[in-house]
């Protein structure tokens, strides 16, 4: 009589599927996140803000697909903006120049930098601010009550005025990089947080170079022509999903 030894295969258990093998770049249009944090989630210290940033950047390396869990690698956080100007702009409520190097926003700002600065994987790309284009103004709905009489010249205060800054090289810092990324096949994904659609060109370079390209413009509306340029719409906290710009 033959007997026959089977072996009886033990099914493991199923684990989820874990992707470490993308590399994310996350890049980040600074000026637009810090006006779309303090509106959507609120003022916090510089030090504050900048931990804030680095947490919400790390939620982007954690994707949940068809039930997958995919755990991405970060290359680098890019982060662009421009250093606060310096100049002494004309007040004409005070009829006196105001050092913006002595105010409140100048020295937030400085701490705010300081402290990405120090992060681990951070690299900050600062543009330039127009000189010749800083100065104050009225928003369209100050200028509207003047010209329609509801609001007098003379009753117009210094909470009334905005302070206008143009910045310079910030567009063409992220849309190098992006360049520079795709080509070299660094990366095989870019997050991009930004509200702005002049990134389309850029866009579409880092697709054609087989690069997974995610928008997260922080809850705000974003042009309809942009979504046939992206691979994907991700806002990674509910606080900005809830106060649309």
């Amino acid at each position: 009589m033959n007997t026959t030894n089977k072996k009886t295969k033990v099914k493991q258990p199923e684990e989820p599927v874990v992707y470490d093998n993308v590399v994310t770049a996350i890049l980040i249009d600074g000026g637009f996140y810090r006006v779309r944090a303090n509106s959507c989630i609120g003022s916090k210290l510089p030090q504050e803000r900048a931990d804030e940033l680095e947490a919400y950047c790390k939620k982007h390396l954690v994707e949940t697909i068809y039930g997958a869990k995919h755990n991405h690698k970060l290359y680098r956080i890019f982060y662009y903006d421009c250093p606060p100007s310096k100049k002494a702009v004309y007040n004409p409520i005070t009829k006196q120049n105001d050092e913006l190097s002595k105010t409140m926003s100048y020295q937030w700002t400085e701490e705010f930098f300081k402290a990405l600065k120090e992060k681990r994987k951070f690299a900050l790309r600062l543009g330039e601010l127009s000189d010749n284009n800083v100065g104050y103004f009225l928003g369209p709905a100050k200028t509207k009550a003047i010209l329609s009489g509801k609001l007098k010249l003379e009753d117009v205060t210094e909470n009334d005025l905005q302070l206008s800054m143009m910045q310079k090289g910030v567009d063409m810092r992220i849309g190098l990089d992006i360049a520079s990324l795709a080509y070299k096949k660094e990366v095989n994904q870019i997050v991009l947080i930004s509200g702005d659609s002049d990134f389309v060109p850029a866009a579409k370079l880092a697709r054609r170079e087989g690069i997974d390209f995610i928008l997260d413009p922080l809850g705000a509306n974003v042009k309809d022509n942009l979504f046939e340029h992206i691979d994907g719409l991700n806002t990674k906290d509910g606080r900005f999903l809830k106060k649309k710009k």
